[in-house]
């Protein structure tokens, strides 16, 4: 690459600049809001795990490990990997440091950046963020409802358009075992007419053929038996008690028989929140429960429920949330030299840094007062900084001069002169009669 060529952000990645970042900052208070009230602690887990977290966990046949992991070597001889989902690492903190020993269910949610080497396209890049929650330690069917109830809220919030939510089962893996027997004698009858993906997944994981877009495969899986019709008593009890909690709660779903998730830990429910405005690529957030995965990563017996959205798909889908600007109490303006000044040129220089450090203390004491503060950075003339100051949406000018300052209302159009260590005072007591 030549010096004069630009540098552009990695392909499948994007910048989040002002409005975005505000449109976030929303999309974030209102998850923490809904999640919080819930009971819902924050985590963060580090971006780099251990590569083995994901084999083992997420599961060897996914797409992920085989083909969408970023996974370098330490330098030590250590393979670790950007994470390519949540789940899997809150399970890891959750065994790591004896949450078990909690009261259950221990109830954590995170929003951070995740990374897949997958083909960019709207709304789905190579480094994108989600918001997730997980409830460890609890098996009751009200875990399942309440997980749904809170990520249906947040779409709500977000104004996502043109909702709709996928539910199935996929019993536990006793119950699916027996129907994965029946699914690979299906798939190997019409081998023929598969994929040359689902042909090599019949013996790791039969039920992604419910997944695929080749269309011979998706007309062999129309006629395929279906895990549904083949649940244990207590399987078909718990997915019956999870769609009378969602009615309670006046949630509409749909069931989707083959309706299945992309990673191997799902057990039991499963779901997805899909959006008709986002076309083919529908899916703005799914999850589902993993009553296995806590003891798969060497910890105790731990049955788990839990789901992740995309923030960019929600965004997408979603109807601009209002931006919440701070509103500028001060604005710290300098006042122009007075025309003696101009013609001396050490007395000028001094004068400017006179008033220059009044400001800074004058900006400084405003902060710690409380007041949400700006000061003029860029040199404008007096003109400039008020217009500046306006486009702020300022509430207050103070325009520093040598031994006094003006201050200024913006919105009353008034203005007084008054000693410079007087301003704080003055405008705290004409924010409190407003």
């Amino acid at each position: 690459m030549s010096r004069a060529e630009k540098i552009k952000a990695p392909r499948g990645t994007f910048d989040v600049l002002g409005e975005q970042a505000g449109v976030r900052a929303t999309l974030e208070a209102r998850a923490r809001a809904i999640l919080e009230g819930a009971g819902y602690e924050r985590i963060e887990t580090p971006v780099l795990e251990a590569t083995e977290l994901f084999a083992r966990g997420v599961g060897a046949s996914t797409d992920i490990v085989q083909k969408e992991m970023f996974t370098l070597d330490d330098g030590g001889g250590r393979s670790l990997t950007l994470r390519p989902e949540g789940t899997a690492p809150v399970c890891r903190a959750y065994v790591e440091h004896g949450m078990h020993k909690r009261k259950q269910p221990v109830k954590l949610w995170y929003l951070s950046s995740f990374f897949r080497h997958e083909r960019a396209q709207a709304g789905r890049y190579r480094q994108f963020w989600q918001v997730g929650a997980e409830a460890l330690g609890s098996e009751d069917p009200a875990v399942d409802a309440e997980s749904i109830v809170l990520l249906s809220t947040l779409l709500e919030e977000m104004g996502v358009r043109g909702i709709r939510l996928r539910l199935s089962s996929l019993g536990s893996r006793e119950s699916r075992s027996e129907y994965r027997e029946r699914l690979q004698a299906y798939l190997r009858e019409h081998e023929a007419s598969l994929s040359e993906d689902v042909k090599g997944r019949i013996e790791l994981n039969p039920l992604r053929a419910f997944d695929s877009d080749h269309e011979g495969t998706k007309r062999v899986m129309e006629g395929a038996p279906r895990l549904l019709d083949h649940l244990g008593g207590e399987d078909s009890e718990h997915f019956a008690r999870v769609r009378e909690l969602l009615e309670a709660a006046q949630v509409p779903y749909e069931v989707d028989p083959t309706l299945v998730r992309g990673l191997d830990y799902y057990t039991r429910t499963v779901f997805e929140f899909t959006s008709d405005v986002l076309g083919a690529q529908s899916g703005v957030g799914g999850g589902g429960r993993y009553d296995g995965l806590v003891e798969q990563l060497s910890g105790p017996p731990t049955p788990g429920m839990g789901w992740a959205a995309g923030i960019e798909r929600i965004l997408l889908a979603g109807e601009p949330p209002p931006v919440v600007v701070s509103p500028v109490d001060l604005f710290v303006a300098l006042g122009e030299e007075l025309r003696e000044e101009r013609e001396g040129g050490d007395e000028l220089r001094s004068s400017r840094v006179v008033r220059r450090r009044a400001a800074f203390e004058l900006l400084a004491e405003a902060r710690s007062a409380g007041l949400i503060a700006q000061m003029e950075l860029a040199g404008r003339s007096l003109k400039g900084q008020l217009g500046y100051a306006n486009a702020l949406g300022a509430r207050y000018v103070a325009i520093v001069g040598e031994d006094e300052t003006v201050l200024k209302d913006m919105q009353g159009g008034g203005q007084e002169t008054i000693a410079t260590e007087t301003v704080i005072h003055a405008v705290l007591r004409a924010l409190r009669t407003l």
